[in-house]
């Protein structure tokens, strides 16, 4: 298995010692999500609508699969970090099998559901088409999707952290050539568009599936064999979806509340649709320095927790948020003053720019209380208060932004700017409250799994290692898994806060 390297993480650690990495992953993961709006901009504006409704489907899909793939980071660390070789493998081959098996599983259902996702949208009889193929055929390869994600998470927790920004960077190469191949080259004689756009996007994951399996073995990461689950773990299974759920939980609902807003985005005309699909583009981009560096600060603000340096995490989440909000309204000002000439690379249609606009300038908003809510409940979730932001999410999502978009984007007919009115509503209100929430260090005394869970996670195991044997590995286990885990932090900090310092053993019966 080789030596692993061990990172120090604490208050001293530059931002952007993790947050460059994460900057340039995030970065082609946006591009991968958004090549296939960008390159069908040219080609058809419904086509650009119906895959902004086909990917809130998708993105809805994504997060069940993330259910397995945190958990399996969780356990992968904590089991390398106890130095349990001998149960590497089997927690492999079942994260990996679950996974494809419930992808197999959604995959059919969401084919199966797809005329009845279409009118729950409302997506117009011209977008329509569009949609379901795309959905068919992206929705069917989904289970790549879910064997890609628990793979990615394996190798980041054996140390190998770029791998994903290599993979991402190969797929959008392939997808960017499929795309083109069947827009604009020889295969655009079939006529098949969106179609074809699908496959390239199946195909590249293909790929991507193929190449980190390959990497795995490459490595001598491990092994998978169906009999090293016999007899089936249930117990482990139980404890891996336990700790996955309440993640998942929380971005399912606030997906749900996005696919609510777009079925009343839908019932305002093709161009409103357009106009939000080709805004979001221009967001997601904006939004990938904040993302960042929240993501950086989650792993640092674990590593603290952990140590039980609360003061010190307390301090430098502050300490973050004074360098990516400045950050973050210049990005979304500057979306703002050139949205009319950036939107006219994916359309000329006078309507769609003139809503653009609107869009972006309410973005400004947007992306202040996005900032917030990033970087304190990222940080929340490190230090084991994961409720807190559970229950601000749906309280504040569907009491203030789905009802606010409402009221002024539907009853007042101000239209789709007044959508995204109630979002900047939720996200600047609910930023607000979990700042405050941090600010009063009410998440002092927080655990997310007890020192027990994390050191025998497996109940088939031979039973828990003792303190005195376990202090070193628990050590190094608390700074690989804050450094590697970057896509999923929140696998990290559970890791993390489970496993106290050296010196903290004695004095703490949990972090």
């Amino acid at each position: 298995m080789g030596k692993k390297k061990t990172i120090v993480i604490d208050e001293k650690t530059p931002l952007l010692f993790l947050a460059g990495p994460m900057f340039i992953e995030l970065f082609l993961n946006t591009m991968l999500n958004n090549v296939d709006t960008i390159m069908l901009s040219r080609y058809n504006d419904y086509a650009v609508g119906a895959i902004g409704n086909a990917n809130t489907i998708m993105f809805m899909m994504n997060i069940l699969f993330n259910v397995i793939a945190t958990a399996t980071s969780v356990v992968v660390a904590q089991y390398l970090g106890a130095k349990r070789h001998d149960k590497m493998n089997m927690i492999y081959t079942l994260a990996i099998a679950v996974n494809f098996v419930v992808g197999l599983i959604l995959s059919g259902t969401f084919c199966a559901a797809n005329p009845l996702i279409m009118k729950f949208l409302h997506v117009s009889p011209e977008m329509r088409p569009y949609s379901m193929a795309y959905i068919y055929i992206v929705g069917g390869g989904g289970f790549l999707l879910a064997v890609f994600n628990v793979m990615v998470q394996i190798m980041r927790c054996n140390g190998y952290t770029k791998i994903g920004m290599y993979v991402s960077f190969a797929i959008n190469i392939i997808n960017i050539v499929g795309n083109y191949l069947f827009l604009y080259g020889p295969l655009s004689g079939l006529g098949m568009g969106v179609e074809g756009v699908a496959i390239s996007t199946v195909f590249a994951r293909f790929v991507a599936v193929i190449v980190v399996i390959a990497f795995f073995y490459a490595t001598r990461t491990g092994k998978i064999s169906l009999k090293l689950l016999r007899p089936f773990p249930k117990r482990l299974l139980g404890k891996m979806i336990k700790i996955g759920l309440p993640t998942a939980g929380e971005n399912l609902t606030y997906n749900l509340y996005q696919t609510t807003l777009l079925s009343f985005v839908n019932g305002m005309g093709n161009d409103a649709v357009s106009a939000r699909a080709y805004c979001n583009t221009l967001i997601s981009f904006a939004m990938i320095f904040s993302n960042a560096c929240a993501m950086s600060t989650q792993i640092i603000t674990g590593h603290l927790v952990g140590a039980g340096k609360q003061e010190a995490a307390y301090k430098r989440v502050f300490r973050t948020l004074r360098t990516s909000m400045p950050i973050t309204i210049a990005l979304a000002s500057i979306n703002a003053i050139l949205c009319r000439y950036t939107l006219q690379l994916f359309t000329d249609n006078e309507n769609i720019i003139a809503l653009g606009t609107t869009i972006m300038i309410v973005d400004i908003f947007v992306e202040a209380g996005r900032c917030l809510n990033m970087t304190f409940v990222s940080s929340l979730k490190a230090a084991g208060a994961y409720v807190f932001p559970l229950l601000m999410g749906i309280l504040c999502n569907w009491g203030l932004g789905l009802t606010t978009g409402y009221a002024v984007g539907v009853l007042a007919g101000v239209g789709v700017w007044g959508i995204y009115a109630g979002t900047a509503t939720d996200e600047c209100i609910r930023g607000l409250i979990v700042m405050y929430y941090w600010y009063k260090k009410k998440w002092y005394g927080k655990s997310v799994v007890d020192r027990k869970d994390a050191l025998d996670l497996d109940d088939e195991a031979d039973g828990p290692l003792k303190v005195s044997e376990s202090v070193e590995t628990a050590e190094e286990s608390v700074s690989e898994s804050a450094f590697t885990v970057e896509e999923s932090p929140e696998e990290s900090d559970e890791f993390e806060c489970a496993i106290p310092a050296k010196r903290d053993l004695v004095k703490h019966k949990s972090c």
